[in-house]
């Protein structure tokens, strides 16, 4: 049995995260590091996130579809990409070492906060913005399957290379391209949960105290995102993704 205050260290993480990961990105790297705290080697940390990530995305998906933010003309094109990629980096997952995990963690926040600060517009389409669709934006293919592959590979961080996708390629705006994020990571994330459980590397329990955070973060991170102004939702985004590739540092 675990501690009862690791369980609320890993409830309070996983809300935190949850309203993180539902407004742009970078919550797994608090919630990786809290089950290392565990005693968890890196890649059973690593697949034990995905329990939270899985229904904090499925929580967060309602909220938004109950606000109606949620476009759904172009999803199968979406996710079908999202799939594969995430399967193939699932499966890499199981042969790389935590060390290397870690690098490309890193070098991704890092290039992430660099277009962030010099060329934002390739990431933050405008608010007036016409969605463009995957079958005729054929650099959209390419970008959705390195997200799904990058998410299936390492999940941390993930929401900033979708928002990349969602909103800089395909050009929705921050709260629709938001919505459809949740979509994907709910798409590789199964796909990456069936072949983690098939290795045996989840524990339950504490994945599942991850994931009462995770729900009740996302739910209320869907409240601000409908609601925040597209000037606070940009600089919260660049904020965070510079504490994500500062919080990799950190943990490194």
């Amino acid at each position: 049995m675990i501690d009862f205050w690791f369980i609320l260290l890993l409830v309070v993480t996983g809300f935190i995260a949850g309203i993180i990961n539902t407004l742009a990105g970078g919550g797994s790297n608090l919630t990786i590091p809290a089950l290392m705290v565990l005693g968890m080697p890196a890649d059973v940390a690593n697949a034990t996130n995905r329990v939270g990530v899985l229904l904090q995305s499925i929580s967060g998906i309602v909220g938004f579809k109950k606000h109606d933010k949620l476009p759904t003309n172009d999803l199968p094109a979406i996710i079908g990409l999202i799939i594969l990629g995430g399967g193939f980096g699932a499966a890499t997952a199981l042969i790389l070492s935590p060390e290397t995990l870690k690098y490309v963690l890193l070098s991704s926040m890092i290039i992430m906060a660099l277009i962030m600060i010099f060329v934002p517009e390739l990431i933050i389409a405008k608010a007036d913005a016409t969605p463009k669709r995957v079958s005729s934006t054929r650099s959209s293919w390419f970008v959705l399957l390195a997200s799904g592959f990058y998410g299936g590979l390492i999940q941390a961080g993930v929401g900033f290379i979708l928002l990349f996708a969602l909103a800089g390629s395909l050009r929705y705006d921050l709260v629709r391209a938001n919505a459809l994020k949740l979509v994907c990571t709910l798409a590789f994330t199964v796909t990456s949960l069936v072949i983690f459980i098939y290795q045996d590397l989840i524990l339950w329990q504490p994945g599942l105290a991850l994931a009462l955070g995770n729900i009740i973060g996302a739910w209320i991170a869907v409240k601000i995102a409908i609601t925040i102004e597209p000037r606070i939702m940009k600089i919260l985004i660049f904020v965070m993704t510079v504490l994500a590739a500062l919080a990799v540092l950190y943990f490194d």
